[in-house]
Parts: C-alpha cells; structure tokens; sequence
C-alpha cells in the first residue's frame, strides 16, 4: 500500500515546533523503525515470497507514531527522499543476512521519484551490500505515476537496467488505465482496497477484478489485492486466480528484525 496520509499537511504540523530540525535528527540518529506485512502466494510452493516494508517513528517513552502523524511534515518540508534513502539503506542492510522474507517492497514518494540521482543511489547501495536488485521491488502510487509519469518512467527504467522491478500501488482507486502499467513495465499491480473488499458484494468490483486479470495475464504482470480482511475473500481471490494477497486477515504487520533468519 502507498504512504496514506489522513488530512493536509498544513493541519498536521501544529503539533510539530521546530519539526524540520526534529525530522534531520531523527533521520542522522536512527530513530524510525522498520514494520513488514507478508504478501502471501496465492499458488506455488512458497507462502510469503514478499512483504512490505512500512515505517514508523520513536517518539518520547518509546511510543511509535504511524506515517500519518510524520509523513506530512516530511511532505511539507519536501525531505520525503532523505526519508526514502533511510528506508532503502535499512532494507538492503536487512536482505544482506539470513531472512524469511526474500524480498521486500518499498514505496517511493512522488518527490522521491523527481530526484533524478535517486537511481544511482539506489544501485550502489545494492552493489556494495551485494544484493541482487531482484530482492528489492519499488511500490510507486498509480496516481503519483500518472501525475510524473516522466520522472516514474526514468526512475523504472533505470531500475529495470540493473535487474529491479516495479509494483504499480492502489490501482483502480479511481479509474482503471493501463498507461502507468505500461510505460513503467510493472512487473506486479497492487489493485485497490475499495475493489477488494467488494469483491464479493459489488458487480462493479467484480468487473473490475477480473478486467484485470484478464489483462495480467495477456501483459504478462502479477496482481496483489490489498486490504484483504476477511477468509471468505481470500478463497474468492484465490478461485479468481489472484496471484497475491495482503492485509491484517493475511498477516498483520510485525517488526522487520522479527523476519531474520531462515
């Protein structure tokens, strides 16, 4: 799922006095945490291939806020690509030892995706931790994308160069379009929560799902339905032919080092 930010950010600062400072402490001293939600595999031998790196900020008493109580300031002050550099750095340390996760996906802000040095960044970090680019899949927002289809279509190229792939997030939110999937060649889709949990009740979710099945399997992509709460539309998705499922009724978010080992 993408970074989900309730509200503007002009609300979300009140609280926040000296925030720009507070956020470039936070990022040189380590203080966010990293949390993993398994995608589990619908079909094939291995049950959780992936998983979603999701973070979280230390705060006083050792409380931990969600993105939507930091994100916005982070937005606000445009410093999303420092934060997202801290995640990635984080991640590829993580896939460097033993893990029961293999691969990890990460969401890239749209700022993110206008930093033109980013995909450099990204390659010598995985070079130097020598973890194949494989092991790190980029989640980017369907309608980020659209918005800087240009700057996402420069960044998966760059990352298709050298191995990487590239998951389209929360697609069919508004409307069903196929331009982000193609321009960026996704190799996986993340369809919508609001189509999910009404796939059993709503004929237009069900049109919707199974277009785009149709359509994965004749470009060749994987779909990843989110928001799965409920056994019922698990079995639903798996009898479709959904490759892929995510949500608290899958597995619930843990810590990241919970996952190491093998």
């Amino acid at each position: 799922m993408a970074y989900e930010i309730p509200g503007s950010a002009d609300t979300d600062l009140a609280g926040w006095a000296g925030s720009k400072d507070r956020l470039r402490k936070a990022l040189e001293k380590d203080e966010f945490a990293l949390y993993c939600q398994p995608i589990l595999a619908l079909e094939g031998p291995e049950r959780y291939p992936m998983g979603e790196v999701l973070v979280r900020l230390h705060e006083e008493e050792k409380a931990l806020l969600p993105p939507g109580d930091f994100l916005p300031v982070f937005e606000h002050y445009r410093m999303m690509p420092q934060l997202d550099r801290w995640v990635v750095r984080s991640a590829v340390q993580f896939l460097m030892g033993g893990k029961r996760v293999p691969r990890l996906t990460v969401n890239l802000s749209g700022q993110t995706l206008q930093d033109r040095d980013f995909a450099r960044f990204v390659a010598d970090q995985l070079s130097a931790s020598r973890v194949s680019p494989q092991a790190l899949l980029f989640e980017l927002d369907e309608m980020d994308t659209l918005a800087r289809l240009d700057d996402a279509a420069r960044f998966a190229n760059a990352y298709a160069e050298i191995g990487g792939a590239i998951m389209v997030d929360g697609f069919g939110r508004r409307s069903v379009s196929f331009a982000a999937i193609g321009k960026l060649g996704a190799r996986f889709v993340k369809v919508d929560g609001a189509i999910t949990r009404k796939v059993l009740t709503s004929e237009v979710a069900k049109r919707k799902m199974s277009a785009l099945l149709t359509v994965s399997r004749a470009h060749g992509f994987a779909l990843v339905a989110e928001f799965v709460e409920e056994q019922d539309i698990l079995l639903r998705l798996k009898a479709l032919g959904v490759q892929y499922a995510q949500g608290f009724g899958v597995h619930q978010p843990h810590p990241l080092a919970s996952f190491a080992g093998t």
